[in-house]
């Protein structure tokens, strides 16, 4: 039985708002990340997987370019759908797919969502993207103005994944693979991916345009290589 949906978390919203800049910016999953998911969890060619959280698409398009049967859910836009009232049916599909957002769950509710639609034998991945900047010159001044501008934000003072994984019972001890692959970088491709995060994008225009500013202005007194480093974490589990 479906469970009913649950409002979306205010910073969540201003995604919405910064679609083209998260598409420009946000790196592209390297498809050993989609080999090692799809290793790890036994999916074959053709195997049905829901990407719940799905956003502008980049992790669904890298799905179906691996030959898989990828059902999109996305709360913001026409694939209308929640991770807690997930618009599927039980036992529906091989895996789910969570990148960079299981953090705005109603997390317990979302489990036994993601637990009822998944089939016995299925599995659940929480990827975690983590850009490393530590190449450029301009990597620590960066770091330390995004960190003073960071309200309170559920993916960095919310209870980590793994906790409540654990504290349902109803889910295999989570372990974690990472892969690592180069990814291009440029000022502007920088500043794009730093305006697509939700602290980013919720500030007013004026205050989110001046923080831009900086930022770029950082980068381009700087030293930015051509390539930067990018981790894909993958957080595995299992119904049990």
């Amino acid at each position: 039985m479906q469970a009913a949906a649950s409002p979306l978390h205010p910073l969540a919203t201003s995604f919405a708002e910064v679609a083209d800049v998260y598409e420009r910016g946000r790196p592209e999953y390297p498809p050993a990340a989609i080999g090692a998911l799809s290793a790890e969890l036994g999916l074959a060619p053709g195997a049905r997987v829901l990407d719940l959280a799905a956003g502008t698409g980049k992790l669904t398009r890298a799905l179906v370019a691996a030959g898989l049967d990828v059902v999109a859910v996305e709360p913001q836009r026409a694939l209308r759908g929640q991770a807690e009232a997930i618009p599927l049916s039980d036992q529906s599909v091989d895996a789910v797919t969570v990148a960079d957002a299981f953090h705005w769950f109603d997390q317990p509710a979302a489990l036994a969502e993601i637990h009822r639609v998944l089939r016995p034998d299925g599995g659940l991945v929480v990827l975690i993207t983590l850009p490393d900047w530590s190449g450029a010159s301009w990597a620590r001044e960066v770091g330390e103005l995004l960190r003073s501008s960071r309200p309170e934000h559920p993916q960095f003072e919310g209870p980590p994944w793994q906790q409540s994984v654990r504290a349902s019972g109803a889910w295999t001890e989570p372990r974690e693979v990472r892969v690592t692959a180069p990814q291009p970088a440029s000022p502007e491709r920088l500043r794009d991916h730093v305006a697509s995060f939700s602290w980013i994008a919720g500030m007013a225009e004026p205050q989110r345009e001046q923080m831009l500013a900086r930022v770029e202005g950082l980068m381009r007194a700087g030293e930015t290589p051509a390539e930067l480093p990018f981790h894909v974490v993958l957080g595995l589990t299992a119904p049990r």
